[in-house]
């Protein structure tokens, strides 16, 4: 919940000129309020623009909220699903973060689904089964072919906007057993060919060692998302400057 629209419209003008010729893919989730100056202003550049929540409903008594239909209609591409966040405040569950995957992809967005375990959970040496569980909830009925547009995000809640992160290690662990699990449902192809991200505290001094493991494809970034110099940096990582 960070930007107007004026900043919204100056922090992209900035951005694309300091992500110009990344080979990566840049996607900026924004709020509501934002998304349509967003789209405006990242057309002609490598940036994508993507909603952070959606409605399962197409339309109906549902006031506040925003179905995927009216996200596609204006230009938006992905949404982010089961954050953290709206699992802990606004009462998220497996069985909602499914619904809107379903309606996201039928109305053609590309679902960004967030799984992770909190602290007490990690205490207790549940945390693949934690985040495999989400996994397996939140894919239930969607078809092999569908998965290629959807991108999971590995976001251990402990780690976020604490300032702790996860070792390399321990999410790149945590990640392959999101792919393994896909792999149980969908085979190995399909797993091996699936975008997992990793989120929680990443930032431009420990993205090396993040996206230098042998299965995290990317990250989903938080407060260093917030500051160009910060977000620059970890959008080029692997690039040849």
């Amino acid at each position: 919940m960070n930007m107007l629209p004026n900043e919204a419209i100056s922090f992209v003008e900035n951005l694309s000129t300091a992500v110009k010729g990344t080979q990566n893919e840049v996607i900026l989730c924004v709020p509501y309020t934002d998304l349509f100056y967003s789209l405006l202003t990242a057309q002609g550049t490598n940036i994508k623009i993507g909603a952070q929540n959606m409605h399962w409903e197409e339309s109906g008594a549902y006031t506040g909220e925003i179905s995927a239909k009216m996200l596609k209609s204006i230009g938006v591409e992905y949404v982010i699903i089961g954050h953290s966040e709206r699992r802990q405040y606004f009462n998220e569950t497996d069985e909602t973060v499914n619904k809107k995957v379903k309606a996201a992809l039928k109305n053609e967005l590309k679902p960004i689904i967030c799984v992770g375990e909190t602290l007490e959970e990690r205490e207790k040496g549940k945390q693949e089964e934690i985040i495999t569980t989400q996994t397996r909830m939140a894919l239930q009925t969607i078809l092999k072919e569908q998965i290629q547009n959807i991108m999971i995000a590995y976001e251990p809640i402990w780690a976020i906007g604490t300032g702790k992160t996860a070792t390399a290690e321990d999410a790149n662990q945590a990640i392959k057993a999101i792919r393994n699990e896909i792999a149980l449902i969908y085979g190995e192809e399909t797993a091996q060919n699936t975008i997992l991200l990793y989120g929680g505290s990443v930032k431009p001094d420990n993205c090396q060692e993040l996206f230098s493991t042998t299965d995290i494809d990317g990250g989903l970034v938080g407060g260093a998302s917030l500051k160009v110099e910060e977000f620059a940096p970890i959008c080029h990582f692997g690039d040849v400057l």
